[in-house]
């Protein structure tokens, strides 16, 4: 076994946000899906983009689970 801890599988601002982002774009892309609204539901994709796209900044800015400004909780 190694002395290095173990980052805690995604669990830090960065992915989180994201993680949330992405989850509010699939739903309404989901519900604007079922409702038939096709420009909506294309909207919604950018916004899973965007969610995607706000992770990856927060994790340069150090908000990831390797990053500076991340304090890892213990289970």
């Amino acid at each position: 076994m190694s002395d290095e801890t173990e980052p805690g599988h995604g669990h830090s601002p960065a992915a989180w946000t994201a993680v949330i982002i992405m989850l509010v774009g699939f739903t309404l892309g989901t519900l604007f899906f079922w409702l038939d609204m096709p420009i909506l539901v294309w909207v919604s994709a950018a916004i899973v983009v965007v969610g995607l796209v706000v992770g990856i900044v927060l994790a340069k800015m150090g908000y990831g689970a390797y990053g500076d400004k991340y304090v890892s909780k213990g289970h």
